[in-house]
């Protein structure tokens, strides 16, 4: 979710779950589907109702792009330093 309440574990947001993939991405550029959805449920748990919304979040800020072809990842976004 977006839209925290006093409620909401912080480790447990879209933008949590984002920035772990977002991370992982930068550090190596392309990862397939299978790496970074394990990736993502080895560091949450519950994290499969996450890892959609967060990886549509990064596509709609134009960071990332989904391969078809190969089922892979790629970072496009600027170098962040």
């Amino acid at each position: 979710m977006l839209k925290p309440t006093k409620h909401t574990n912080p480790n447990k947001t879209v933008l949590s779950v984002s920035y772990i993939i977002l991370k992982a991405l930068i550090k190596q550029r392309v990862l397939s589907y299978d790496r970074l959805y394990a990736l993502v449920q080895r560091q949450f748990d519950g994290a499969e109702a996450l890892f959609t919304p967060s990886v549509s979040f990064l596509y709609s800020l134009g960071l990332l792009e989904y391969r078809s072809k190969t089922d892979v990842f790629e970072y496009v976004g600027g170098v962040l330093s």
